[in-house]
């Protein structure tokens, strides 16, 4: 059981009694590490957003919506940058893209990290700089790599053989030499979920480093001599706290990068470490700052190359979920509630959930349902005097596996039509968002200076139909 956004449980669901309702929980209290920044309640109780009350925004856009907090996103944007001077920093964009996003990343100084061709063609029609792009992928397509080639990508990060020689054919064509990374999977095990621990060795990611396969291709690369082998680069996982898994990867790759030294003659000037920095979901989640990030990945980078006697590479980041998740939060409806029993005992007075159904669900969050990842919630639309009720915040989807938030305190009276609202939702809701059982996907609305603006629009029925030609 987890610490609430409300309030702390304690203990396993299963085993508690009649004090479920007895602990003391301020359901009208907000956390300030959940929410984006200028996320505040009005004197109604009304949640807001950089001066806009979402009772508003619920008439003009609608609900279910992704509420963007600009100046939030903006703001970590330039964190990172700071904190990070020197090194050049990648927004993850399979985090959350649209050409918005690209825009405000780019005004910000960011470079940014592309994994498909869809996204590559967001970012370039946004405006970003060719040469300010990273091209991920562990299966990138010759239209892909083409268009990559043609657009001047800065750098492309290699991910197999079949693409080593696939892109070399590609570039003695057009007679260019595109900058390439080598991705090395260095056995890591990052405290994470299984689906997004990228380091080890048994996933699709990478040449393997402890097979012999990433030094392989570095010397493939260094022999054909037609691309541009800038550096290494590491991704051990999402989600991740734990700085010591970025030192046993920064020692590793950095092994690799003597041992190419020493037997070419080569020393590399790039390497880059990746993201996967974690961000608060409920008030058990303790996310470093970007400056603490900065000087502790700078001081094992530093320590590692003197250990192996290289210079300092170039370093680069990758941040994503820890730019943008923060920075929005996802608006419902309510529909019904329903009291069930928890449980083996209790009656109708202890030992029951209430079943808050909103008007969105998996298809807007498929994080719960996938990672079992937890989430925290709030009713958003007022203030409550009631009692505090054990609660599951559920989808409109016909999955018993549609939750959106597994446990959390919401006031007794919570009822349809009430608004409630989810944080931490800026990263992969939207971007792994479906149209399952054709639901259309919500819009993202960006918020500043009390001024709200539609960056996607919301798909509807008609969108839906247009696909099927049937």
């Amino acid at each position: 059981m987890r610490a609430h956004e409300a309030g702390a449980l304690h203990g396993d669901i299963g085993s508690r009694g009649p004090s479920w309702l007895r602990t003391p929980v301020d359901v009208n209290a907000l956390v300030p590490q959940l929410w984006p920044r200028n996320v505040t309640r009005d004197g109604d109780g009304v949640l807001a957003v950089a001066g806009l009350g979402v009772r508003d925004l619920a008439a003009e856009f609608g609900t279910p919506v992704y509420v963007l907090d600009e100046d939030d996103l903006r703001s970590r944007a330039r964190d990172f940058r700071t904190a990070f001077d020197g090194v050049d920093v990648y927004y993850a964009g399979k985090a959350f893209l649209c050409r918005a996003v690209v825009r405000m990343i780019a005004e910000e100084g960011l470079h940014l990290d592309v994994c498909t061709g869809g996204e590559l063609a967001t970012a370039l029609s946004a405006g970003m700089p060719p040469e300010w792009i990273g091209f991920h992928g562990n299966n990138k397509s010759v239209t892909e790599l083409s268009r990559a080639l043609d657009a001047g990508v800065g750098r492309i990060i290699l991910d197999s053989f079949d693409e080593i020689g696939r892109l070399t054919a590609l570039a003695r064509e057009r007679g260019v030499r595109p900058r390439v990374m080598i991705r090395v999977t260095v056995g890591v095990e990052a405290h994470t979920h299984e689906f997004i621990a990228t380091a080890h060795e048994d996933q699709k990611f990478g040449f393997s480093l402890a097979g012999g396969a990433a030094a392989e291709a570095a010397f493939r690369v260094l022999d054909e001599g037609v691309l541009e082998l800038r550096g290494l680069h590491s991704h051990i996982g999402s989600q991740i706290f734990d700085a010591s898994g970025f030192e046993v990867s920064a020692r590793r790759v950095l092994g690799l990068q003597a041992q190419i030294r020493d037997a070419r003659g080569v020393e590399l000037p790039e390497l880059d470490l990746g993201g996967g920095f974690g961000i608060a979901y409920t008030t058990q989640d303790d996310p470093a700052a970007p400056q603490d990030l900065a000087k502790r990945l700078r001081r094992i980078v530093e320590a590692e190359c003197a250990a192996e006697r290289l210079a300092v590479p170039h370093l680069s980041i990758e941040p994503g979920r820890a730019i943008v998740g923060p920075a929005v939060f996802t608006l419902y409806e309510v529909g019904t509630v329903k009291s069930v029993p928890v449980g083996t005992g209790g009656d109708a007075a202890d030992g029951r959930r209430a079943y808050v159904s909103v008007d969105g669900g998996m298809s807007d969050n498929i994080r719960t349902a996938l990672y079992d990842a937890s989430y925290s919630a709030t009713l958003a639309s007022r203030a409550s005097t009631a009692e505090p009720m054990l609660a599951r915040v559920v989808g409109k989807h016909c999955e018993s596996g549609d939750i959106v938030v597994k446990d959390e305190f919401l006031p007794a009276d919570v009822q349809p039509g009430d608004l409630v609202a989810v944080p931490g939702t800026g990263a992969y809701c939207r971007s792994m968002a479906s149209n399952y059982n054709h639901v259309p996907r919500p819009p993202v609305v960006a918020v500043r200076d009390g001024q709200a603006r539609l960056i996607v629009r919301r798909e509807t029925e008609e969108d839906l139909l247009a696909l099927d030609v049937g």
